[in-house]
Formats: structure tokens, C-alpha cells, sequence
């Protein structure tokens, strides 16, 4: 068992603040159309709705280590074009393909359905991507940000046959605690979202993505606020229900057999705590786990308020951690 936890130091910080800083943004992932190609395939259909994913192959041939990257947005926003710019060039240089997947959104979508539109996409990762486009089916990861982190530690547990590494950036894994079921502190000091406002925001249609919906974030908020978010996502009230959330919460569900992976986090994160990437780390660790926890110190949440140069370094040991168990 390895454990190593790399700290990025305020010290460090303040000689990168001479050369300039930069905030990382999350964003639409621009692909050079002579660097290679990107198709969407449908990788599963509910009812009339096509759940769909985004393949980014850089120019090479034969099979190769696959990349499946989860979108974040408290599972109620989102789609598969946001996604970390940089990050994703880095992947690409690494000459390894990238699938980027939508998934259903909440609250029209409940959790288990969510968990399962992620496990029915690395499964078609698994058994079509080798024909589709290359992709080695012994030789794939899962790596994603926010509540695409929460969903990357999903799949340490949930997906068969498992990723081989999971690199989950400001994820969760206990969506139960009191930092979701209770009114949140931050997001309290934001003027309040009315009732009637949050849910117009939201309605009966099932969704994969919400671009062009932004106002689904006004829910969010709302949810934020009221301390609603897991009864909203799931359906049962974690402080009636405790148990209905065992199998929604990777820290319960962590065993010896459980991926290699590398928690990222910020320090300062004010929307998901870094004591829930802790967490994580404690019990990757009790269970003989290979990982480690990179704190990002200062950092908010996506490492925003960073400069540009310490962002580099964390997604270059991302890089780096996805090599060390992919080629």
C-alpha cells in the first residue's frame, strides 16, 4: 500500500503571484480539428431520450489507454462539452482518447438512475469502445470534477469490471453529511432564492444536459440554502433515512479492492468541503488502498483563485498518477 499526500504550500504561492495569476475556469473543451477528431455517439436511450458522449482521439493507431471524463454540476447542471481546458489538452498530448458523457440530471432524474447512466457509459466504454475507436479495454480510467468527482468515486464501487485509476478533482464521498442535508453558511449569505423561482427552474423533462438552461443553478442554490440537496437528488431524507444513502456514498462503500486514486482538492473549497476529499483519504488508507490526497492549499473550489502556474503542477501529477497505472 502507497500512500502519499503532496501539499502545495502558501509559500509556493506567493512566488507563482509574481509571474501572474490566473483563476481555472471550466469551460467548453476547444478541439483542433487537424489534431484529430471528435465524434458523439449515443452510448444508451431511456424512453426517447439519447444519452450521449463525446470522443476526442488524438492522431494514433492500435489501442490505447481511454480517459472517461464526468462533467460536474451538483448533478443538476451541466453537459459534456464543460469540461477543465488544460486538463484535457494534457490528455490528449499524452496520446490517450478522452469520452466526455452526459448523464441525467436531478431532480427529474433521481441518483440511482444518475449511477446508472454512469455505469451503463463505462460499460459501453468497455465493450464497444475497442471497435469504435481504439479504446483498450484493460487500460481505462475515470476522472471527473465537482460532483463529476463524486460520480468518479462512484465508479470505484459500482462500475464492473472496475476502472484501473480514478482521478477525482473537489469530489464528495459522503452526499448524507451535514454539509449537504444542512442550510449551507457560504451560499446563506446570498440573498434567498424564493420557492416558487427554484422550481420553476426545474420541471418533469427528463434532461442530459442543461446548456441553454442556466437558471437550473437558481435550484441549486435554492437546495443549497434549505439544506435539500440529497432529498431533491435522491428522494429520502437523510436524517429519516440514513441508511437509503449507503449505497450513494463511496466512503461507505470503500474496500481493499478499490481503484488506485488520486484525490484532488482546495484547501479553501467553500461549495464542497475539503474535509470530504479527508475523508476519503482516511478510508482509501484503512483499507490498504493505493492513493493519495494532493491538497492544493488556498485553493477554492476548482482550484479557483490559483495561480496559473500551481494549476499546471496539479494537473501535470494528474497526468502523471494516470500514467503510473495506465501505460
Amino acid at each position: 500500500m502507497m500512500k502519499f499526500q503532496h501539499r502545495l504550500h502558501r509559500r509556493e504561492f506567493a512566488q507563482l503571484a509574481a509571474t501572474g495569476a490566473a483563476a481555472l475556469a471550466v469551460q467548453r473543451f476547444t478541439w483542433a480539428a487537424d489534431a484529430g477528431e471528435m465524434k458523439t455517439y449515443s452510448y444508451k436511450s431511456v424512453g426517447d431520450v439519447e444519452i450521449k458522449a463525446d470522443v476526442y482521439n488524438a492522431p494514433a493507431h492500435g489501442r490505447r489507454p481511454t480517459v472517461i471524463w464526468i462533467h460536474g454540476g451538483a448533478l443538476i447542471v451541466g453537459h459534456r462539452g464543460g469540461m477543465m481546458t488544460r486538463f484535457h489538452e494534457k490528455l490528449i498530448e499524452s496520446d490517450w482518447t478522452v469520452v466526455s458523457i452526459d448523464y441525467r440530471l436531478a431532480p427529474e432524474t433521481k441518483l440511482p438512475a444518475i449511477l446508472e447512466d454512469v455505469r451503463d457509459a463505462c460499460s459501453w466504454v468497455h465493450e464497444q469502445g475497442p471497435e469504435l475507436f481504439g479504446a483498450d479495454p484493460a487500460r481505462i480510467a475515470v476522472t471527473g470534477g465537482s460532483a463529476g468527482g463524486y460520480l468518479t468515486l462512484c465508479s470505484g464501487f459500482l462500475v464492473e469490471p472496475r476502472p484501473k485509476v480514478l482521478v477525482p478533482f473537489w469530489g464528495y464521498g459522503d452526499v448524507a453529511g451535514a454539509w449537504y442535508s444542512q442550510p449551507d453558511p457560504f451560499y446563506s449569505k446570498q440573498p434567498a432564492v424564493p420557492k416558487d423561482e427554484a422550481y420553476a427552474a426545474v420541471g418533469n423533462e427528463v434532461i442530459t444536459s442543461s446548456e441553454g438552461k442556466n437558471n437550473r443553478g437558481r435550484f441549486y442554490l435554492y437546495c443549497r440554502q434549505q439544506g435539500l440537496w440529497p432529498h431533491e437528488v435522491t428522494g429520502h431524507d437523510p436524517n429519516e433515512e440514513p441508511k437509503a444513502f449507503d449505497a450513494f456514498c463511496p466512503v461507505r462503500n470503500v474496500t481493499p479492492n478499490y481503484p488506485p486514486t488520486l484525490l484532488i482538492h482546495g484547501d479553501q473549497d467553500t461549495d464542497v468541503p475539503y474535509e470530504q476529499s479527508v475523508l476519503m483519504d482516511n478510508e482509501l488508507a484503512r483499507h490498504g488502498v493505493q492513493h493519495e490526497l494532493l491538497t492544493v492549499a488556498g485553493g477554492g473550489h476548482g482550484l479557483s483563485g490559483i495561480d496559473a502556474k500551481v494549476v499546471d503542477a496539479t494537473y501535470d501529477r494528474a497526468i502523471e498518477f494516470l500514467k503510473e497505472h495506465l501505460q
